[in-house]
């Protein structure tokens, strides 16, 4: 989300206490490595035919395959790429289809500008520009571009030609090194070769930005109010073949603006001093006459100059508002987020159209956006979420992301919707999500969330496929599930969330998982987790559903399920299930990230990677039925065992409760008296209680007889507790030494 207020600010569950059940861990399986092009009927059809380099003839050397964050092949299709470093390396590619232009993603080291040769054998096609400008990030979020804030990410770029002529299928094509003058080294992720058409003639009747309004096709001049007084008569108006420097936003309303093709109508630029001014088409914001109705933007190329992510500045290739419109085959790149509309705006459709290499998100739909869609478009190298729906104020409802391919963000998800009602996430292919995400999240988040704009309605999850997704998130060096649910600000409730026909290919961490409040509705039928480097569901939070034929193999862990929620895994059987299981899910330490951690630069201010070893309960909340006088619940967390508890006199029975901030496994409880010697020995009464969710109790260990001898600290321990609970409640019935429950700490212990 482009407006993030820090990534993944808050976990409401953090990670289980101490081991209940034996366990070995193992190394990830990994599953056979489809690229996000071999899953038919799924995903974006594009016009392009992708070659990893990796695959391909190469005389560089491999990055390898490692997903930890920070390095080249975190970031790569296919998590591995191709280096090259000495003049005359190259990969080479054999085309399957004829094709006449090529876009390659790669990647140089920070501050520089070269170039790299497209070859035929001895013949030299182009040479084509490459430049680290719009890559090379550092720090955490927003982050910067100062290599002193170490953290370097968001490596790749993407640089395209026409070849001037047309290959057949067949010819060899090389991505050669033609000097190191500039940069020591080049990184080539892939190549995307395809076979342009001609340009597309100005329409009958269209107004003409250049012969009517002059506009200045080189690129020389800003063209923005001619630009806008073209729009402003409205109609069609054509965009010939050109590059445009815009220096601030078109505002469109009730037009058609159409190019010559995303090749070849090019709108660019950026207001030399005004950095917030820049190259985009947006409708009319509510309040200042909008939304826009009837605009229709296709076939051209919004290709920005934007080099850093600052979140107050609207350099977007789309924004504002537009209701009843269309954005058709535009290329969007270098720009802030692809699409970011904010609402209230109604029936908004994008298709056919490339996303590649933004600061933020490729899209969101913010803010009271309806009845809209995202459909047959490919997104790849964002800077965070691909595909994004967020509701925050005001609901999103009926919207849909169908058929399109998401490829690499490089923070966040692939696809997220955060709150919204009856929205549709299907035939979608996602892969390659880098860190502080998954491959598909649903979540309650962020301030707004709960409430009206909550998950609510039917939601409808279908034939999607997720292919090397979730990640290590370097705040917590845990893992994401590709597919996880996080209801931080208000449990997930009321709602239906269908999810059916996915698969779940090779996930770095978790296939599923929940974490924060609770999640219900879920309605799981015909999924497939095919190699999980984890688990196949990870349940940091109860939830609630039906699960029929969800079937995991290649599961890293045994078991392959973790809970820490207790009877809150409430999962009905509808049948045909296996690879996983709800009885005795492995609860306990948390593995270390398979894929390396890179340690912060300051202190996180997160909850600990590991569970706590000490007394779990210090700090916490405590409640308690009565008290006397000054003598709070709050003392028996103190870590004083001089300050002491005490219930209101003569009213057994009494109890007092800790809640230890999540489902923790337990061992064994301290309970502790003041050591002054004026405290003598006493018994107590006491039965030891447990709950998951605060409002049912199990008891845990039955009401015995407990001394308190101040000879031996007037301490006692009750061993063999062995529960999951987040909430441990005492209740006494009697005191030898006083009238009334007394205690001044409340030890709670793993083991």
């Amino acid at each position: 989300m482009a407006n993030r207020t820090v990534p993944l600010v808050a976990l409401a569950a953090v990670l289980a206490a101490a081991a209940v059940t034996a366990v070995t861990w193992q190394s990830p399986a990994m599953a056979a490595g489809p690229s996000p092009f071999d899953i038919p009927g799924r995903g974006a059809t594009v016009p392009f035919t992708e070659f990893e380099a990796e695959k391909a003839v190469h005389t560089g050397t491999s990055t390898g395959t490692d997903r930890t964050y920070g390095t080249l092949s975190s970031e790569a299709s296919g998590r591995e790429a191709v280096t090259l470093d000495a003049v005359g390396e190259y990969v080479e590619f054999t085309l399957t289809k004829p094709a006449n232009a090529v876009t390659f993603r790669y990647s140089v080291p920070d501050g520089r500008t070269a170039a790299l040769d497209v070859r035929t054998g001895s013949t030299l096609i182009k040479t084509v520009p490459v430049t680290s400008k719009y890559s090379w990030f550092y720090g955490y979020y927003p982050f910067t571009n100062n290599p002193a804030d170490g953290r370097p990410h968001h490596f790749y770029d993407e640089a395209r030609t026409l070849f001037g002529t047309t290959y057949p299928a067949g010819t060899k094509i090389r991505i050669q090194v033609g000097s190191v003058a500039q940069s020591p080294s080049f990184t080539i992720d892939l190549a995307d070769f395809e076979n342009v058409p001609a340009p597309i003639a100005k329409p009958a009747g269209a107004t003409d930005v250049v012969a009517d309004f002059g506009a200045d096709p080189t690129g020389a001049t800003d063209s923005t109010a001619k630009f806008q007084a073209a729009v402003n008569r409205g109609g069609v108006v054509y965009i010939p073949p050109g590059n445009y420097t815009l220096y601030s936003h078109v505002i469109a309303d009730r037009v058609t603006i159409a190019g010559a093709g995303p090749w070849y109508s090019v709108l660019g630029g950026r207001h030399p001093t005004q950095r917030d001014q820049a190259a985009g088409i947006y409708g009319k914001y509510a309040g200042e006459g909008g939304p826009s109705q009837n605009v229709i933007v296709k076939d051209l190329a919004i290709i920005g100059d934007i080099q850093e992510r600052v979140d107050e500045h609207q350099v977007n290739a789309f924004g504002g508002a537009m209701s009843n419109s269309t954005i058709d085959n535009v290329w969007m790149q270098h720009t802030k987020v692809g699409a970011w509309m904010d609402g209230p705006m109604d029936r908004f459709t994008m298709k056919n159209s490339r996303i590649l290499d933004q600061t933020a998100d490729g899209v969101n739909f913010h803010i009271g956006v309806t009845n809209s869609t995202v459909t047959n478009t490919f997104v790849r190298n964002t800077g965070d979420d691909g595909l994004a729906m967020w509701a925050e104020n005001t609901p999103n409802v009926g919207n849909s992301f169908t058929f399109n391919t998401v490829v690499a963000p490089i923070l966040a998800n692939n696809i997220v919707s955060y709150g919204g009602r009856d929205i549709t996430i299907s035939d979608n292919v996602m892969a390659e999500t880098v860190t502080n995400g998954g491959g598909l999240h649903v979540g309650n988040r962020y301030p707004g969330v709960t409430g009206p704009t909550a998950v609510a309605g039917t939601w409808t999850m279908a034939r999607n496929t997720l292919i090397r997704t979730g990640n290590s998130d370097y705040n917590w060096n845990f893992g994401i599930g590709a597919l996880w649910f996080w209801p931080d600000q208000g449990a997930i409730t009321g709602a239906t969330i269908n999810i059916t026909d996915t698969n779940i290919l090779d996930s770095s961490y978790a296939g599923i998982q929940w974490i924060g409040n609770q999640t219900t509705g879920l309605n799981l039928t015909n999924v497939n987790i095919t190699g999980a480097g984890t688990f196949a569901l990870q349940a940091q939070a109860p939830v609630t559903g039906r699960f029929t034929n969800v079937k995991a193999s290649g599961i890293a862990q045994n078991p392959p399920t973790y809970s820490c929620v207790g009877t809150g895994f409430a999962i009905t059987d509808g049948g045909g299930n296996s690879g996983w299981q709800t009885a005795t899910p492995y609860c306990g330490p948390w593995p270390a990230p398979n894929w390396g951690t890179i340690p912060p630069t300051t202190p996180p201010t997160t909850p600990p990677t590991t569970p706590p070893t000490g007394n779990l309960a210090a700090g916490k909340t405590a409640t308690a039925t009565g008290q006397a006088d000054v003598y709070g619940p709050a003392n028996v967390t103190d870590g004083n065992a001089s300050t002491y508890w005490e219930s209101t006199n003569n009213a057994f029975p009494q109890s007092i409760t800790v809640d230890l901030g999540q489902s923790r496994a337990i061992g064994r409880l301290v309970l502790k008296l003041p050591p002054a010697a004026a405290w003598a020995t006493r018994t107590q009464t006491i039965a030891v209680l447990g709950s998951v969710d605060g409002s049912t109790f199990n008891t845990v260990k039955s009401s015995a007889v407990h001394t308190f001898n101040p000879s031996t600290g007037n301490t006692v321990t009750i061993d063999a507790v062995n529960t999951n609970a987040r909430y441990v409640r005492l209740t006494i019935t009697a005191n030898s030494g006083w009238p009334a429950g007394q205690l001044s700490e409340l030890e709670v212990y793993a083991s």
